[in-house]
């Protein structure tokens, strides 16, 4: 061994009797319930609450869609994108993103058009599909919805979770208003056999103020019937196109964290 070796031998030596050595803190000292290690990751917030943060998938930044495509055909996305917004087209179907996820956090904007025609369910109608898990309407919604001054059932109101959960209180503003949902979702969770092994639980914020309080889901979000669970790993998120006739609304400002 040459003399190099022997001082770093010696020293890893050294450094391991006195880790050995350190006597553990007493139950009555601060130190005892210290930790200090793994340090968190460090993210830069954005400039404003609704910004992206630095570690943000931006899923829409008001330019293009490439990160969307049409739910029918796997294609481009199609819907219209001027101004800086995302405007549904009712004609084209639902979007989807191109990536799959897990949990997350989400931030998503929407806008009731100011002259928005129709009543209840046919009033601004669309969703964002925490977990698009099949074509159509299948997958986990959370309800977009014209719901100032505008009656439906309150599981189908703006924020519910839809035909399961009223949201806690309706934070709607008036039509012609931009509106935000921030989300936190918990992916359920399957067995190798394909039975469920733990729920899919949501936490929401409608303008800032909590409509959904980890709630706990019954299983994916059906207009017609019971919910109920069907295995799956990760998803992509779904936007509606819904088929009433009430002028279409627009999105902006969407991206995610994946946890």
């Amino acid at each position: 061994m040459n003399k190099l070796n022997f001082l770093f031998a010696c020293l890893f030596l050294s450094s391991c009797i006195l880790a050995q050595e350190k006597p553990k803190p007493k139950a009555d000292d601060p130190a005892a319930t210290e930790v200090w290690t793994p340090v968190p990751a460090i993210v830069t917030p954005g400039s404003a609450p609704s910004d992206p943060p630095s570690d943000a998938i931006v899923l829409f930044s008001g330019k293009n869609l490439d990160q969307w495509i049409s739910v029918n055909d796997g294609r481009p996305a199609a819907w219209i994108v001027n101004d800086g917004l995302i405007t549904v087209d009712k004609q084209k179907g639902n979007i989807q993103t191109r990536q799959s996820f897990k949990d997350y956090q989400l931030h998503i904007e929407w806008r009731v058009p100011a002259n928005i025609s129709g009543s209840g369910q046919l009033r601004g109608n669309s969703g964002v599909f925490l977990a698009s898990t099949g074509n159509g309407d299948a997958g986990y919604e959370l309800q977009v919805l014209d719901s100032y001054n505008n009656s439906t059932y309150v599981n189908g109101q703006a924020a519910s979770i839809y035909k399961q959960y009223p949201p806690l209180v309706n934070a709607s503003r008036k039509p012609g208003e931009w509106q935000s949902y921030d989300v936190v979702w918990t992916a359920p969770r399957f067995n190798a056999d394909g039975t469920l092994k733990s729920p899919a639980r949501v936490t929401a914020f409608h303008n800032g103020v909590l409509v959904q309080n980890n709630a706990e889901l019954k299983g994916e979000t059906r207009y017609i019937g019971q919910p109920s669970y069907t295995a799956y790993d990760r998803a992509p998120i779904k936007l509606q196109a819904h088929g009433d006739k009430s002028e279409p609304l627009s999105f902006r400002n969407i991206w995610v964290r994946e946890l």
